[in-house]
């Protein structure tokens, strides 16, 4: 920050800010509400208070499925949105009061990666994704150093990250509803639009009916597929989907044979389009093996890393596709505000994916919700100081 004083420029010194902030100590253990320091931003930096941010799944297969101990203690919280409280220095792109999403898929906009229109890639993501995540922590919390997770950690009243890693939205975005496309709906919508390429009128199917699979459900309605068939094994989704677009429900519970036998009998030998979007290495199997020989083309879009997926050759050498994508394949400071404008002209849904709301202070009854898929998404809020 800097202001003019007898014709030259003086720095003033940034100030700590102390907030509230929902820590993970260790791993499997409640989050503890905890007062944190959170430091200026430095050189390229941008701090930002975090006005609502929402929990997706992938917070929970870090805090109770990760096998990496050493991403504690950590803020978890990737999907959110909020306004610039300030920049440091070299910041050009934006000012204080700017409405943005912090991004957990970083666009440095200068790497080939970048350059190229067939990749989300960044190479300064992947660098830093190698990096312990306390070199670009701003946290403290009684007198110890936090971990900054997916580079955003949105379950802080304040966060500081790169400027690559935030995008500048409308001025004229609820920012309690477009929180939910820092993550899961981007991801679902755009594997089915970016990633599978879904065509009008094809066939499409979708494993799971979390926030991730509707919103896949609601891209493959939006390139126009005819039939969406919506396979989850708890029905209690299923009224849901349809909401979104699906057009036949199948609950694999239901039938004594494989769910791929199942919809190749319902579709004349497979569907187009399959998207698998639960982390589950037999579902993506299966998600592969329904797809139609020939064409068929499987997106993997649920997150895992435990275990290793495999097929039978013949499989894809009939002629499927297997793929996959993070963020559905959006370039986040591109493609997310395009999607925050296609929210304010209704051309996507987001209101629907909401089933809760509350604050951070009850940020452990919203995983319980979420972990006995009670919930779809919980918007959090902090309490009035």
């Amino acid at each position: 920050m800097t202001l003019v004083d007898n014709f030259n420029i003086v720095t003033l010194p940034f100030k700590v800010i102390k907030c509230k902030a929902a820590v993970a100590w260790e791993s499997r253990k409640p989050l503890v509400i905890e007062e944190i320091e959170v430091a200026p931003p430095q050189a390229n930096e941008v701090r930002v208070k975090i006005v609502a941010t929402s929990l997706c799944h992938s917070d929970l297969y870090f805090l109770y499925e990760s096998l990496d101990k050493s991403l504690f203690p950590t803020i978890l919280g990737h999907e959110a949105a909020g306004i610039v409280e300030s920049v440091g220095p070299g910041v050009t792109e934006f000012q204080p009061g700017d409405k943005v999403i912090p991004l957990c898929l970083l666009q440095c906009g200068e790497c080939r990666f970048c350059k190229s229109p067939k990749t989300n890639r960044c190479e300064e993501a992947m660098k830093r994704r190698v990096q312990k995540s306390t070199e670009h922590s701003r946290f403290t919390c009684k007198g110890q150093k936090l971990q900054q997770f997916m580079g955003t950690s949105t379950f802080s009243e304040y966060t500081v990250m790169n400027q690559m890693a935030v995008a500048k939205i409308d001025p004229a975005a609820p920012l309690d509803k477009v929180c939910l496309l820092g993550c899961g709906v981007c991801t679902g919508y755009g594997a089915a639009v970016n990633t599978a390429k879904v065509e009008p009128g094809s066939t499409c199917a979708v494993f799971g009916l979390g926030a991730v699979g509707l919103a896949a459900v609601m891209g493959c309605k939006a390139a126009g597929a005819k039939r969406i068939i919506a396979v989850d094994t708890n029905p209690d989704k299923f009224e849901k989907a349809k909401v979104f677009g699906a057009t036949d429900l199948v609950n694999p519970k239901d039938h004594n044979k494989p769910i791929s036998q199942v919809l190749k009998e319902m579709t004349g030998g497979g569907v187009d389009y399959s998207l698998e979007c639960i982390g589950n290495v037999d579902c993506m199997r299966s998600a592969l093996e329904s797809c139609v020989a020939g064409w068929g083309i499987s997106v993997i879009v649920g997150w895992t890393d435990l275990q290793d997926v495999a097929t039978q050759p013949v499989n894809l050498m009939l002629g499927r596709t297997w793929t996959g994508c993070v963020l559905g394949g959006f370039k986040g400071k591109d493609g997310i505000p395009r999607m925050v404008k296609a929210y304010l002209d209704k051309k996507v849904m987001l209101d629907e994916f909401i089933t809760h709301n509350m604050t951070l202070d009850q940020v452990n009854d919203a995983i319980e919700l979420l972990k006995n898929g009670k919930s779809i998404r919980t918007v959090m809020r902090f309490s009035p100081q």
